[in-house]
């Protein structure tokens, strides 16, 4: 006997859905994936003279620096060696007007020794016109032998002094003088003639001032003929 077979229609009409597996992104096609590996190969690339941009630039300030401090020092060096040879020129110039100004001190302070020896052989004169002679006398004395005869030979207008600075003398002395004072117009009234048979002493004021004159000379920027 046969089994009984029950159908049932199917409904067309009722919705079903199998189970959905879980979504995956479709494969990347063959140019996309180029197109990736040449963004990341450029980026490699901008990464890389990015870096030898700022490597070559940290090198470029440095010898720009370097350069930049060699010509400073140059510019330093040059500047120092100007200064130094303005410095020396400086220093010689002012050697040469200190020369300049201690000549010029010294040939003042020459004239005024030498002007004051004037008035003040002139204000002896006038004070003591003798006394030159008697301190001639006295050297004189000094050299010659006991009981020399002594000439003494000056102006008229000074022979007065004369004898009377000889007497002082003579009272001074306890050996025997012989001393004669002899008038001559031709003498200066600053002058005198010392003789003795063996030798003599001129006093010669001219000849003093010729002296002086000698040995100032180079000072005063004069010879004894001026």
């Amino acid at each position: 006997m046969e089994a009984a077979i029950h159908v049932k229609p199917f409904g067309f009409d009722r919705v079903f859905r199998f189970p959905s597996a879980p979504e995956e992104a479709p494969p990347a096609s063959v140019d996309e994936a180029i197109f990736q590996q040449r963004i990341a190969s450029l980026e490699a690339d901008i990464a890389r003279l990015r870096a030898e941009h700022i490597e070559i630039l940290a090198r470029a300030r440095s010898d720009a620096f370097a350069a930049g401090l060699a010509q400073a020092r140059s510019e330093r060096d040059a500047a120092v060696l100007a200064a130094c040879d303005a410095l020396h020129a400086t220093l010689d110039d002012i050697d040469a007007r200190i020369a300049q100004a201690t000549e010029a001190v010294m040939k003042d302070a020459a004239k005024l020794a030498f002007t004051a020896a004037e008035v003040l052989a002139g204000h002896a004169v006038e004070q003591a016109p003798a006394r030159a002679a008697d301190e001639a006398l006295g050297r004189v004395l000094e050299q010659v032998s006991r009981g020399t005869r002594i000439g003494i030979r000056v102006h008229p207008a000074i022979a007065e002094d004369m004898e009377r600075l000889i007497a002082v003398r003579v009272s001074k002395e306890r050996r025997k003088l012989s001393l004669t004072v002899i008038a001559d117009e031709e003498m200066a009234e600053s002058d005198a003639l010392i003789f003795w048979e063996e030798g003599g002493l001129a006093v010669d004021a001219a000849h003093r001032r010729a002296a002086i004159l000698a040995e100032l000379g180079p000072l005063l920027g004069e010879t004894k003929d001026n």
